[in-house]
This record gives structure tokens, C-alpha cells and sequence, in this order.
């Protein structure tokens, strides 16, 4: 099942209709020739199992006035003046006559312009308008476009700016003439595809349109095309095939023998896109679409919302990058840190085991040097009351029984250490004893708890 649209051309060549649909990389041209050409068409698209929605129609070149007129260069709305001056150039009623125009270039006259403005008219007969709107409500298909078909080849081509080209048609007996310069439409007409000298001369009359002399190129396509290359080399410019787009190839190559012409015609219609030049189809039903001038509007407002959300966002993108940067600068160094943190921390660690023991050379218990002082303080024959005398010790007592050996008497004393003095602030007045002595160190009082009564001795 295709899910792409389809593209649908049908030209209206008289009796008959051709017929181009556009899928993805599928081609399908034919040509309907029938009493009930809308129901035939019908009947053929479903048979090639086409399902469009809408279509593009296209008017032979014969049946549509198109050419160059002046306007007087007043101010005023550009189509109301067109509309004033259709009556002059019609064959037909210009009252409900459907009509398009478009400006020309003041650049194309190689001489003094007069205080006019140019512009290219196409206008039809509303009946050939109904009838192809009605073919087109009796096939079920909506219509988006109305154009002479002709005006539609340069939508296969790559045309070359600037580049003054001829264009030649065949289909049939029949010459589609356009003027063109670049991509812009300056004029077209319809020939009879007669005598090739007498052709030659009505292409070479057909240059005042367009205020030529001469042109840069001559393009031959169609039916039975090569054989006026050689009559029309009188023209003084190269005569080739068009350049086709890569893509018009293809779809050209797919084309049947023997239709040509107007298969081309119908795959014209097809691919041409966005706004046609000179396009019939009424504005009741005509698509909304965008002009040239209207599409750089919208681009140069998107480009300048684009410039503001851009100013916007690039400092918070910047700032971004910038966060992201210090992350993995941190996730770089963060092992390091630690391995740092961890020594800072056994540092720590070591300085307070530091501390304890600088503490405990200060505040801990020394026995040796105790024992030192006892040993001198109590002689042999010492009372035990001589070791409260000890600056470090007091409440000295038994801990307990005295006991008798062959040759000596055991027992156990203990004691506390004494609290150290509080410090003596330094005063004038010298302490009795002298100057510089200090006050004789303080004993506990007799009949202290704990004290050890007199006449306890020990060896």
C-alpha cells in the first residue's frame, strides 16, 4: 500500500485529455478520449489502483489569451487597472472573464522605457473555465490549479539565470511558443507547425514581446522535435534539447512512444509546485499559498526568531559546558582529594596520639623517680610517718598486717598522690626564711583519715 500522495495532471487538449500521475519513483501518463471524459478518467484511475484527492488541470495554449500590456503608472491597485483595460485586449466578454497576471521585468527592454509598467496577461472565456472545473467535480477530484500547460515545462529544467531562451513545443500540429528569461515567463504564443522556414520567421517576429533582438538559446521538445533544428539554426543561437532535471529524465524515459508531446505536457502540470504563473482557477476555490516576496518575509522572521532564541539560549548552553567541564574536572581530581583527605585525617590522627602522650610525660604516674625519693626520704630505721613528708605523696597507711620473718618484719603500706600546689602569685613582700623561700610544703594533719599513728615502723 503506497502511503505518498499522488500528484495528478489532466490537460484538456480539446477532445481529449492527458493524463499524468506522480507517485514516489512511479510514472503513469495516458490519454482519455471519450463521450463522458469525467467518468472515463474515474474508471482509468481506479483501474491503475490511483487514489488522488486532487488535481491540477491545464488549458491547451490556443485556448487562452496571453500577452504583454501596458499599464499607466498610477498609483492603484495593480488588478483593478488590469481588469479596467481586459476589455481592449479580449475577444471575448470581459465582465466574468477569468484572468491572471504578472509583472515583467523593466530590465528586458534594451531600450528607454516610457512612464508605463509591463505585465503578462492570461484571461480564458468563463466557459472553458466552467467545463474544466466541471470535469473535474464530476471525477470526484478537487482542483488546485488552472493553468495553460505550456506555462508549466519550465518546472522539468534547470534554467540558467539571466539566460534568454526560446522554447519550442510540438504536439501534433501544433507549437507552444514561450519566452523566457531564466525562470520568468515573459511572453507565449501558439503556432502552426507548417513550413519550418515560415516557423523560424514568426519565433523571430515573437522576440518584440519580450523587447528582444535576439536570444541565447532555442530548446526543441515534443513531438517529432529534431527535425526543425536545422531550419531554426536561422535564429543565430544554439538549438538543443532542453536541460532536464535529473528526475524529469527519468519520468521522460517512462513515457510511451507516440505521445510524447502531450504526455510531456500532462507531466509538466504535474510537477510544477507552489504558485504557477497565471493561474485561471477561481479565488473562491484557489489554495492558500505563499508569493515569492511573502516566503522571504516568513524566512527573514524565522531567521530572526531563530537569532532571538538563539541569543537567548547560548549563554545557558555556554554555562552548560562550562558546569559540565568543572564536573569532569572534579571527577578527575576527586580520587586525589581523597587520598588527600585520608592523610589529613591519619595526620589528625597521629598529632593527637602526640598530644596523649606529651600529656602523660606531663600528668602520668612515674614510679621510678618515686621510688627514688622514698628511698631517700625513709631510712633504715625511719618511722613510716617520715613518708608523709614526701612532697608526693599522702594519706600513707597500712594495707596490711605486719608479719614476722626469721630476720625481718614484712607488711604493706599504700598512698595516694598528692595533688599538686596551687601556684603562688609573685608578690614584693619576701616569705619569712628569707628571700626567695617559699612556704614549707603543707602535711596532712595528725588523726587524718588514713593517717598511720606513730610508732608504726617497717624494715
Amino acid at each position: 500500500m503506497r502511503l505518498t500522495p499522488v500528484r495528478l495532471a489532466v490537460v484538456m487538449l480539446g477532445d481529449r485529455l492527458s493524463v499524468a500521475a506522480l507517485q514516489q519513483n512511479r510514472v503513469d501518463t495516458f490519454v482519455v478520449q471519450a463521450e463522458n471524459p469525467a467518468a472515463a478518467l474515474r474508471a482509468e484511475l481506479e483501474a491503475r489502483a490511483l487514489t488522488p484527492r486532487t488535481v491540477a488541470l491545464g488549458l491547451a495554449r490556443a485556448a487562452v489569451i496571453v500577452k504583454p500590456i501596458e499599464l499607466p503608472s498610477v498609483d492603484g491597485e495593480t488588478r483593478d487597472m488590469v481588469r479596467f483595460e481586459l476589455e481592449r485586449h479580449l475577444p471575448f466578454p470581459a465582465d466574468d472573464a477569468p484572468f491572471d497576471f504578472l509583472p515583467l521585468p523593466s530590465e528586458s527592454a534594451p531600450w528607454p522605457l516610457e512612464e508605463t509598467k509591463r505585465v503578462l496577461i492570461a484571461a480564458a472565456d468563463a466557459r472553458v473555465v466552467e467545463a474544466a472545473l466541471r470535469l473535474a467535480e464530476d471525477a470526484k477530484l478537487r482542483p488546485v490549479s488552472l493553468t495553460v500547460a505550456a506555462h508549466d515545462l519550465p518546472a522539468l529544467v534547470h534554467a540558467a539565470h539571466g539566460q534568454r531562451v526560446a522554447w519550442l513545443h510540438c504536439t501534433g500540429d501544433t507549437v507552444d511558443l514561450l519566452l523566457l528569461r531564466g525562470a520568468d515567463l515573459l511572453g507565449s504564443r501558439s503556432l502552426p507547425a507548417g513550413d519550418a522556414a515560415t516557423l523560424a520567421g514568426e519565433v523571430r517576429g515573437s522576440f518584440a514581446m519580450a523587447r528582444w533582438r535576439e536570444c541565447d538559446a532555442v530548446w526543441l521538445s515534443g513531438d517529432a522535435a529534431a527535425e526543425l533544428a536545422d531550419p531554426l539554426a536561422v535564429l543565430g543561437a544554439p538549438v538543443t534539447a532542453p536541460p532536464y532535471t535529473q528526475r524529469a529524465r527519468r519520468h521522460l524515459d517512462a513515457l510511451g512512444e507516440g505521445q510524447e508531446g502531450v504526455a510531456e505536457l500532462a507531466l509538466a502540470v504535474a510537477s510544477a509546485r507552489g504558485i504557477r504563473p497565471l493561474d485561471l482557477i477561481p479565488a473562491a476555490i484557489k489554495p492558500r499559498r505563499l508569493t515569492r516576496h511573502q516566503w522571504t518575509t516568513v524566512g527573514m522572521a524565522a531567521a530572526t526568531l531563530l537569532l532571538g532564541l538563539g541569543a537567548l539560549l547560548v549563554p545557558g548552553v555556554r554555562e552548560r559546558r562550562h558546569l559540565g567541564a568543572l564536573d569532569a574536572e572534579i571527577a578527575r581530581i576527586d580520587p586525589e582529594v581523597r587520598v588527600v583527605e585520608r592523610t589529613l585525617r591519619e595526620l589528625e590522627g597521629k598529632r593527637r596520639l602526640l598530644d596523649t602522650v606529651a600529656s602523660l610525660e606531663t600528668a602520668a604516674i612515674r614510679p621510678l623517680p618515686v621510688l627514688r625519693e622514698v628511698t631517700e626520704v625513709v631510712p633504715n630505721d625511719a618511722w613510716l610517718t617520715l613518708l608523709e613528708n614526701s612532697p608526693k605523696l599522702e594519706r600513707v597507711e597500712f594495707a596490711s598486717p605486719v608479719t614476722r620473718g626469721r630476720d625481718k618484719e614484712q607488711f604493706r603500706i599504700r598512698a595516694a598522690w598528692e595533688a599538686a600546689a596551687p601556684p603562688v602569685p609573685a608578690g614584693p613582700a619576701a616569705a619569712p626564711g628569707g628571700p626567695g623561700a617559699g612556704p614549707p610544703p603543707a602535711s596532712a594533719p595528725a588523726g587524718a583519715p588514713g593517717h598511720v599513728p606513730p610508732g608504726a615502723r617497717g624494715r
